[in-house]
């Protein structure tokens, strides 16, 4: 028996994977096993080593590093997504003087790792006289390189969708610019909202390198924290982990409320339909040229 993309596996193929899927489980179990009872042999459950989260203080401390996190985050990801439209109509730009210095621009950009720019921006430009606040250092290392990874995500959305879908825009008389708002770039976002998200998740953990720079954020804290008497190094780690496991999910389950509800919006049903109807007048457009150019055309034809 077989199927459109595979075929279905026998007895023994099923018997072979069911033994697979139980084997993998009971090595995973095991290893998580292991690494609890490690924990357990070093100390790591004990109560002293988490007693310093008993203090209210703590928890006022690690809620300010928080603000700290999202503060950064927040603008970072703005900056980057406005960078990134900026970064994007410029690679897609038909003038090459245009077109070449923003390639080059987005190319460096994605090149330096994060941490090298926001360690050029808080101890590099001292050097030439400029002091930088380490919040603006992460924030605006983070606006670049991300805003250049956002470009291509929004490139590549928009040169992915089909070709007569701009053409059938230029034929009903829009411009490069109405084409581009009102045909191209809702679909391009809708199609790569996953990804555009995904990187956003990045941007978010990212905040994390501004420890580096002594940007009081969650890392840097839980670095103080396990620092202290009894050395909880792992008990800030875990902390602080599911701080950001949390922010993290979060982050994905409000990108995926945005996608079922542009998916049943009123408002982008009615845009597919006009991009359809454009598509279409496009299309009898096309024909009606091409027969006028064969002598063909009589004023009675319409594209079918």
């Amino acid at each position: 028996m077989t199927s459109v993309l595979y075929d279905v596996p026998g007895p023994r193929a099923v018997l072979r994977n069911r033994i697979l899927g139980v084997a993998t489980v009971l090595v995973v179990l095991g290893a998580i096993a292991f690494i609890v009872y490690r924990f357990a042999e070093s100390g790591q459950f004990s109560p002293s080593k988490w007693y310093i989260f008993t203090f209210s203080a703590v928890w006022e401390q690690i809620l300010e590093a928080l603000g700290n996190t999202l503060a950064a985050f927040a603008l970072a990801a703005i900056l980057s997504l406005v960078l990134g439209f900026a970064l994007a109509i410029g690679r897609l730009s038909e003038h090459a003087w245009v077109r070449v210095p923003v390639t080059a621009v987005t190319e460096l950009f994605r090149a330096v790792p994060v941490l090298v720019l926001m360690m050029l921006l808080y101890y590099g430009l001292p050097v030439i006289g400029i002091k930088m606040e380490p919040y603006w250092a992460v924030v605006i290392a983070l606006m670049a390189y991300n805003g250049s990874v956002l470009a291509e995500v929004f490139r590549a959305g928009v040169e992915s969708l089909p070709r007569g879908q701009k053409e059938a825009g230029y034929a009903i008389g829009l411009r490069k610019n109405g084409v581009m708002r009102l045909i191209l770039l809702p679909q391009a976002i809708r199609a790569m909202l996953p990804v555009i998200v995904a990187q956003l998740v990045v941007t978010m953990k990212d905040t994390a390198l501004g420890f580096i720079i002594t940007y009081p954020e969650l890392l840097y804290y839980a670095k103080l924290l396990s620092s202290q008497q009894g050395r909880p190094i792992l008990q800030s780690a875990f902390i602080i982990g599911g701080i950001y496991i949390v922010m993290c999910l979060i982050l994905s389950g409000i990108a995926k409320y945005l996608e079922i509800r542009t998916r049943h919006s009123p408002k982008l049903q009615a845009l597919a339909a006009d991009n359809a109807a454009v598509m279409h007048e496009g299309t009898d457009t096309e024909i009606i040229v091409a027969q006028k150019g064969a002598g063909k055309f009589d004023g009675t034809s319409t594209g079918a």
